[in-house]
């Protein structure tokens, strides 16, 4: 029985050429976005699984009250993991951490690393398997390190490097052990692991409880539970400050950092899982809008299908039995359209990746993976053909051969249901990519309120930093650099903040975060900055600004200063002057309103970056070629690694970038989707109302009102879908953009434009059969069959 459901089901494939390759090529199209929309969120939804004690680990957060509401951070102070461990039972371990980028040497090589400060306890907290050493020894002492395979091959070609030596900040670390390279979905990214026992030989394991400068993770014991702990850690770091920190601590389990990291509040308010949820949503609209027009083009050609159903009818055939026919048609057609979503998958994979910034691949070894697809396959394989197995089985015989069975020609049809729903969805995928693009527009051309198109920078190694005065002076001399100015942190980055600051005035619960940027002078020159107030920092003509300081425009209006030249703010226990002020400046993210800033000398915080204001030159790949020789003549033992300010700025963009191109992307795919449908549905009711087109040009009728007669119900649809689409899309949207403080409005032209453009495609979709349908020669269309 079923050999013969598949023979026919095939025949008809092969006999309906036209209707096979635009449900194929629908299908494909729908199921190859799904698999690709549902590999990015798999990996999305499995960072740090692979963790083996995820279940028990968490990492501590700080929240406090700020400005009246509660505030949350993950930077935490050093003392505090040795606090849990020591007065909390129910804590198994806790280990610390802090990201650092060195220079590593090896022999002639040197390369810029990525790695990190950890506590011996790192690697028994957390599962990355280790290929050689021995785990109990290996960050035992200050000066040892482990590798990954990806950072042994880098710099020895093997992964044979056990007590083999790298160079790092001037001192010479033995490698350990080596690990297996980190999955793509982990939270930690470092290649090697340094151990803390070196931070606190350097006297950098400093006991500050309001030094949040690292983060903490913690470990709790079998059967502990969060809520529990949370409420026995909560007043940690009040007791050993002695009430000076009116900080409460938490944790946050592991299974919730990459989802949801956006704290408001107090409370999680999201974070990925909005993105995650989005584009899940997408995968699901677009494998449906296939599904679509598979029911809409079977039942259009319910007509040519209606004596095969009667005859079978007639003969014996049970409903059981057709609505088995038509389901396995269906299937066998999402079969053939799921292995050639898999070729186009494979063949684009790479593509998508690039796209994201990812590396995806397909499991081919996974046993999970070709289970998935299968159902995946007929899943949708069911879902498209459940409505046209119903439909074409309910079929009456005797109203088949007498010519009046079932049509769809009501006012309100399960067909232009389908075909509504189609468009809605096309419609608000059209609006939320206008309004995401716009977002992002809006934002890259905020003013930042520095330039930093010609502005290079460089870390302060060793020797850059002995010699930095000198190179100074000699880039300028040479006329490659107009400015050259030394700070703690990149421009474009936010590195530290604190709301322990004071002034003449200040009122009482005000709990303001500031942030802190430290330079050694002519920053304003350097970075382009807006000076509205007094001078910048000079130390050579006045040495005492070293403990001087600019306040940004929202600082002054949050300290309220008439006059600020002269006056003190404290930061904590510094003092410093204030001579000057200075525009606002997005040191962080371009969607936040701008915070105020202290922008202080050098003598309270280690600097460690090097700016440089290139002078202006027609040839600026030569202008960096000459820097770095001046580079190298003064600091041999180091690689010239320098990067761009507008550079970086561009960077904060590329997540919404990436959004916004796979929106579009996908945007395009549901609308090209809708229309093939819209095609062949356009050419079975053209051909269906042929004898009445011959009719009518017979009396008269004219080509244009002919067109319009067979578009006009196609285009009466649209208009629904929009009316139905347009208070989604902005309700949907709004919400959308009320997670960021700089946002656009929502402009009503949005939306009319949509609406005009897909009306538009509709019509040229529709036009093209009913103006083919108007040049066939009524006699011809006449003849009886």
């Amino acid at each position: 029985m079923f050999k013969n459901y598949f023979k026919i089901a095939f025949r008809n494939l092969v006999r309906t050429k036209t209707f096979s390759f635009i449900n194929i090529t629908g299908l494909v199209m729908g199921m190859s976005c799904c698999m690709l929309i549902c590999l990015w969120i798999y990996n999305e939804v499995t960072f740090d699984k692979f963790h083996q004690n995820r279940a028990t680990i968490y990492q501590a957060y700080n929240r406090t009250t700020l400005d009246g509401k509660l505030f949350c951070w993950n930077a935490t102070p050093k003392p505090l993991a040795a606090a849990l461990k020591q007065d909390y039972p129910g804590i198994a371990n806790t280990c610390r951490t802090s990201y650092t980028t060195f220079v590593t040497v090896a022999g002639e090589k040197k390369i810029s690393s990525k790695g990190m400060f950890v506590d011996t306890t790192f690697l028994n907290m957390f599962t990355f398997p280790l290929l050689k050493g021995n785990i109990n020894t290996l960050l035992s002492d200050p000066y040892v390190m482990v590798v990954t395979e990806k950072m042994a091959k880098k710099m020895f070609g093997t992964t044979d490097v056990i007590d083999k030596m790298i160079g790092i900040d001037g001192q010479n670390f033995k490698i350990t052990g080596v690990l297996k390279d980190l999955p793509i979905n982990s939270t930690f990214d470092f290649e090697y692991l340094l151990s803390w026992f070196y931070l606190k030989a350097k006297g950098y394991d400093g006991q500050y409880w309001g030094d949040n400068s690292i983060y903490t993770f913690v470990q709790l014991a079998p059967n502990v539970a969060e809520a529990t702990m949370d409420a026995r850690i909560k007043d940690v770091t009040r007791k050993h400050s002695n009430g000076e920190m009116p900080i409460d601590v938490f944790l946050h389990p592991m299974s919730e950092w990459h989802l949801y990291s956006k704290f408001e509040d107090g409370k999680i308010a999201g974070g990925r899982i909005e993105i995650v949820r989005m584009f899940g949503f997408i995968a699901i609209f677009i494998l449906l809008i296939a599904c679509i027009n598979f029911m809409n083009l079977s039942t259009a050609r319910s007509e040519k299908r209606a004596k095969e159903v009667g005859i079978r009818k007639v003969v014996g055939a049970m409903k059981k039995s057709l609505i088995s026919q038509f389901l396995i048609e269906s299937i066998l057609l999402t079969t053939i359209a799921g292995i050639l979503s898999i070729i186009l998958v494979f063949i684009i994979l790479p593509a998508f990746n690039h796209l994201i910034n990812q590396e995806l691949t397909l499991p081919y070894n996974s046993i999970l993976f070709w289970t998935v697809l299968v159902a995946f396959i007929l899943f949708t394989g069911m879902l498209a053909g459940s409505y046209p197995a119903f439909f074409l089985s309910s079929f009456n015989p005797a109203g088949i051969f007498r010519g009046s069975f079932k049509k769809l020609k009501g006012a309100v049809s399960p067909r232009k249901v389908l075909v509504v729903l189609q468009f809605c969805i096309s419609i608000i995928l059209i609006i939320s990519t206008v309004i995401v693009i716009r977002q992002l527009d809006y934002a890259r051309n905020r003013n930042a309120g520095f330039t930093g198109d010609l502005v290079m920078y460089h870390s302060l190694n060793a020797e850059l930093w002995k010699n930095r005065d000198v190179v100074r002076n000699e880039l300028i001399a040479a006329g490659l650099a107009s400015s050259v100015t030394a700070t703690n942190a990149k421009l474009t980055q936010q590195y530290s903040s604190t709301w322990g600051i004071f002034w003449r005035g200040k009122p009482e619960k005000d709990n303001t975060i500031f942030e802190r940027k430290a330079e050694d002078g002519g920053l304003v020159k350097t970075a382009g900055l807006k000076l509205i107030q007094g001078r910048d920092i000079d130390l050579v003509n006045f040495p005492s600004d070293s403990s001087a300081v600019l306040l940004n425009e929202t600082a002054l209006k949050i300290m309220g200063f008439k006059n600020p030249i002269g006056e003190i703010v404290k930061d904590n226990d510094r003092e410093y002057h204030v001579i000057g002020v200075f525009g606002d400046i997005i040191f962080d993210s371009p969607y936040e309103n701008a915070a105020p800033v202290l922008l202080t000398g050098p003598k309270f915080t280690e600097l460690g970056i090097l700016n440089i204001k290139l002078a202006p030159a027609a040839d600026v790949v030569k202008q960096v070629q000459q820097i770095e020789k001046i580079y190298a003549k003064y600091c041999p033992s180091y690689p010239f690694e320098y990067h761009f300010v507008n550079e970086d700025h561009a960077k904060k963009f590329e997540d919404m970038q990436r959004t916004a191109r796979l929106t579009t992307l996908f945007a395009i795919l549901t609308i090209f989707i809708s229309c093939l449908g819209l095609f062949g549905l356009a050419s079975y009711i053209a051909e269906g109302r042929i004898k009445e087109i011959g009719i009518r040009k017979i009396l008269g009728a004219s080509t244009a009102k002919i067109i319009k007669l067979l578009t006009k119900d196609f285009i009466v649809l649209v208009v629904i879908a929009f009316i139905i689409a347009g208070p989604i899309a902005w309700y949907a949207m709004h919400q959308w953009l009320q997670g960021y403080a700089y946002r656009i409005g929502i402009d009503w032209w949005i939306f009319a434009g949509a609406g005009v453009l897909v009306i538009m495609i509709s019509m040229i979709t529709t036009g093209y059969h009913a103006y083919k349908a108007t040049l066939t020669n009524p006699v011809k269309s006449l003849k009886a069959e």
